[in-house]
C-alpha cells in the first residue's frame, strides 16, 4: 500500500533523528560526534566545526582539534566554551584538545535518563504516527476509495510497523544505556 511507505518513511525518520541524538551524548569516552551541534563563526558564518579543522581521538578520553588557519583557534575555543559540551578546551597555540573527565556514577545515572526521555518522546512521535495513518485510513473509508476489509487490513499492518519500530527504539535506548554504565 502507497499510504503505508509514508508512514513507514515518516516512522524510520523518527528513528533517526533520535539515534543522531544518541550520537552526540557523551558516554565517558571520547566521540567526535559530539561536536556535530557546534558551529564556529568563521568570517561571519556559522560553519560546522568538522568543516574547519581535522578532528581526531589519539586517545580514549581525548579529542583533538587542528584548524586549517590558526586564526580558527580562538573562535573553535569560543564556540566549544559556549557549546553544550561542558568541557574546556585546551590550545596550546596550533590545535585544540579536549579531556573528557571520567564519568561519575551520578552523571552515569542522569544521562541514562536523559536517554530513556528521548527514547520515551521517540515512542510517543510514533504513536502519533500511527494514530494520523488510521485516522486518514478511516477517512478514506468513510470517502469510499477503502474498503471495510482494506481499512481493517491498513490498520493492522501499520500495528504491527508501529510496534517493529517501538522494538527498534527499545533496543537503541538499551544500548546506548549499556554504552553510558559502563565504566
Amino acid at each position: 500500500m502507497e499510504e503505508l511507505k509514508m508512514y513507514e518513511e515518516k516512522m524510520n525518520k523518527t528513528l533517526d533523528v533520535l539515534l543522531s541524538d544518541f550520537g552526540t551524548i557523551r558516554a565517558g569516552r571520547a566521540n567526535p560526534r559530539v561536536l556535530d551541534k557546534i558551529k564556529v563563526d568563521y568570517y561571519g558564518t556559522p560553519t560546522p566545526l568538522q568543516q574547519v579543522g581535522n578532528i581526531s581521538v589519539p586517545e580514549a578520553r581525548m579529542i583533538v582539534i587542528q584548524p586549517w588557519e590558526k586564526s580558527l583557534l580562538k573562535p573553535i575555543e569560543k564556540a566549544i566554551l559556549t557549546s553544550e559540551l561542558g568541557i574546556n578546551p585546551n590550545n596550546d597555540g596550533s590545535c585544540i584538545r579536549l579531556i573528557f573527565p571520567e564519568m561519575t556514577e551520578d552523571r552515569r545515572k542522569q544521562v541514562a535518563k536523559d536517554v530513556k526521555k528521548k527514547g520515551d518522546g521517540a515512542k510517543v512521535a510514533i504513536r502519533n504516527i500511527r494514530r494520523d495513518a488510521n485516522d486518514a485510513f478511516k477517512k478514506m473509508e468513510k470517502s469510499g476509495d477503502m474498503s471495510e476489509d482494506d481499512l481493517t487490513q491498513a490498520t493492522e499492518k501499520m500495528q504491527k510497523l508501529t510496534d517493529k519500530m517501538i522494538e527498534k527504539v527499545d533496543k537503541a535506548v538499551e544500548e546506548k544505556t549499556k554504552e553510558i554504565m559502563t565504566v
